[in-house]
């Protein structure tokens, strides 16, 4: 047995047992199987069970320690926990489940805050310490599950998702500008922020702790690049299939059945690989098509799901409907325009008539340099800014600017589009030039004075903050380090976790095992990238084991062909979206935006992004305002 249940959280510091009760219904997406309140000694708590281990009612929470004054509502899974309760045990603490939301309780009665150094796993969990009248919520190391609280210096109020929150009154509902900015630059609000003001994410690797109308927030993980003393090439391929080994069979420990998101391409056929290895049960896997092909992988996808002889189960998705995007818009709880988000909605959707539990290949581009932003930016510090600057900017910049925009994904010709779009960002912007989607022009036009004067306007600035607290001068380890503490918990891991559990289902990533990231941390960069070759070592690590023609993949994504739709399927949609959105109309130039859409309709610019990204804060607003 591992693990015990994916669920949603919340609770806030007075006693009010209805508003708990609404907190806890609004997000029974998050946990269908029972539901759990404690309201007293001036605190009251919430939780949704779905149940994947243990599932009798000794699992349901909360859960308290053996004198009830230790109380725990929990979101996750904590995949040592056998381990952890055997260690426990011998010192004389007393179980009456087979859980380990209870695990948890006794490691904090036995450690206190260390506790959190002991759990391998993702999780969001408050553990109330009734004699302390202290609060302490904490989050995974690598922000796999999510967790927000709203403090104005008097109310203290937590929950797994926003809407939980907004459900007391007291919550006010007011726009952060500063997030919008940072949005419709980066398509996603990075953390602590969110776009609600006085509504904030709990950062991956922090724990909170709320005590006498005080709030102390602690970071207690971090990812430290320590270059262990130089080993062989050999050494770093058999320790890196071990711990996968490791990390995956940890994963696939449940009481309920166990599936696969399998895309076709190498992380998720690599765990399709070592999921045929340690899993006994008929594997089910995944897959997403679509009619265009240039967006679909589903050949890769059948071609793996074939080898290893596996019940596929394909679902092709045709269109997207208005239905869909405010679906996904409502569990995001906050715009978030990653394209694969809809389609993963979709697809967990699907999985879940089969299966409650799936394992996913996310992080392992984040963590071994997978994508080609990695390459794109050792490219232009190696040899495109060598080009003196009248060749770059006279020259390249303006012919590739004229380039009509095509109807691919990638090619060619939008490589290079998105790659000049880059190099005309300033240099403290990193690798995620290429995946932020403002500039000085768009901004200049598309901002009103009033929100102009409002906020800082240096989005890159963020990038920039962040690589100084990583601990390594070598321009891969940095970037790695934003990709890993900076985009992915905010935008990957979001919509992994909030689509996955718009369905009930469990989504777990064995590529982010923080033994895994540690480990990975101390591999040389140039094994990473070799040359312009992502995930080397990886690959390496691999090619014994998958297909050839899979191991030689470059990067696709899960992403659907938006910027076509938006001139032909969702055209009037987004058209009467963004023209009726007051919130649009108060800081944005709608006459300027609606530029934009007549030149991306008529195939002169591609503005796929922005518009994208403009539909969607339209749908956020009229959903949750």
């Amino acid at each position: 047995m591992a693990g015990d249940d994916m669920c949603g959280i919340c609770g806030f510091n007075w006693e009010d047992s209805l508003l708990i009760e609404s907190m806890t219904d609004v997000i029974r997406h998050r946990g269908p199987d029972a539901s759990g309140l404690y309201v007293g000694k001036g605190f009251s708590l919430g939780n949704r069970r779905l149940s994947i281990i243990d599932l009798r009612k000794e699992g349901n929470q909360p859960i308290f320690n053996e004198d009830k004054t230790i109380c725990i509502v929990y979101n996750g899974e904590i995949y040592n926990y056998p381990e952890i309760k055997g260690e426990l045990e011998s010192k004389g603490h007393r179980f009456w489940s087979n859980t380990d939301t209870e695990v948890i309780v006794h490691a904090y009665e036995e450690y206190g805050v260390e506790c959190l150094h002991r759990l391998n796993g993702m999780f969001a969990f408050a553990i109330l310490d009734i004699p302390k009248g202290e609060l302490f919520i904490a989050r995974d190391r690598i922000g796999i599950k999510p967790l927000y609280y709203y403090w104005d210096k008097k109310r203290f109020i937590f929950g797994s998702e926003i809407k939980s929150i907004l459900e007391c009154p007291e919550a006010e509902r007011k726009v952060n500008l500063q997030s919008l900015y940072y949005y419709l630059g980066y398509e996603f609000v990075p953390g602590p922020a969110t776009m609600f003001q006085n509504i904030y994410k709990l950062n991956p690797g922090h724990y909170l702790l709320f005590k006498d109308g005080d709030v102390t927030i602690v970071n207690y993980w971090d990812l430290r690049f320590e270059k262990e003393t130089e080993k062989s090439q050999d050494y770093y391929v058999e320790k890196l299939r071990d711990l996968i080994d490791d990390s995956v069979k940890k994963r696939l420990l449940s009481d309920v059945p166990v599936g696969v998101f399998l895309s076709g391409g190498l992380d998720s056929s690599t765990v399709v690989a070592f999921m045929k290895k340690n899993y006994n049960g008929r594997l089910q896997t995944f897959s997403i098509d679509y009619d265009d092909k240039s967006y679909s992988e589903i050949e890769y996808a059948k071609y793996v799901a074939s080898y290893y002889d596996v019940e596929h189960n394909i679902l092709n998705i045709r269109d997207i409907t208005a239905d869909d995007i405010e679906k996904s818009i409502w569990h995001l709880d906050e715009p978030m325009t990653d394209l694969s988000a809809i389609p993963f909605y979709l697809i967990s959707k699907k999985a879940r008539e089969k299966v409650k539990v799936c394992l996913s290949g996310e992080g392992g581009d984040e963590v071994f340099a997978g994508y080609d932003r990695f390459k794109a930016s050792k490219f232009y510090h190696n040899y495109y800014k060598l080009l003196p600057e009248v060749i770059r900017k006279r020259l390249i910049t303006p012919l590739v600017d004229v380039l009509p925009d095509t109807k691919k994904k990638k090619g060619l010709i939008n490589i290079a589009k998105r790659f000049i779009d880059g190099t005309k960002l300033p240099d403290y912007g990193y690798h995620m030039r290429w995946q932020y989607f403002s500039n000085r022009g768009l901004e200049k036009n598309l901002y009103k004075d009033l929100l102009k004067s409002e906020v800082l306007m240096d989005g890159l600035r963020l990038v920039n903050e962040c690589a100084e607290r990583c601990n390594c001068r070598d321009m891969l380890s940095k970037e790695l380090y934003i990709d890993t503490r900076f985009t992915m918990p905010d935008s990957v891991l979001m919509k992994v976790d909030k689509m996955s559990m718009a369905n009930s289902l469990e989504v777990r990533v064995p590529f982010l095992d923080h033994r895994l990231l540690e480990f990975s941390a101390s591999i040389p960069s140039e094994l990473k990238l070799k040359g312009f070759k992502t995930k080397y070592i990886f690959r390496e690590m691999i090619k014994d084991i998958l297909p050839k023609r899979i191991v030689s993949r470059g990067k696709q994504g899960y992403s659907f062909p938006s910027k076509n739709w938006l001139r032909y399927q969702m055209k009037d949609f987004m058209i009467e979206e963004i023209n009726s959105c007051a919130l649009i109309k108060e800081v944005l130039r709608i006459g300027y935006i609606n530029d934009l859409i007549e030149e991306h309709l008529s195939w002169r610019r591609n503005h796929n992004h922005v518009l994208w990204a403009l539909l969607n804060v339209a749908i956020w607003y009229k959903k949750f305002f």
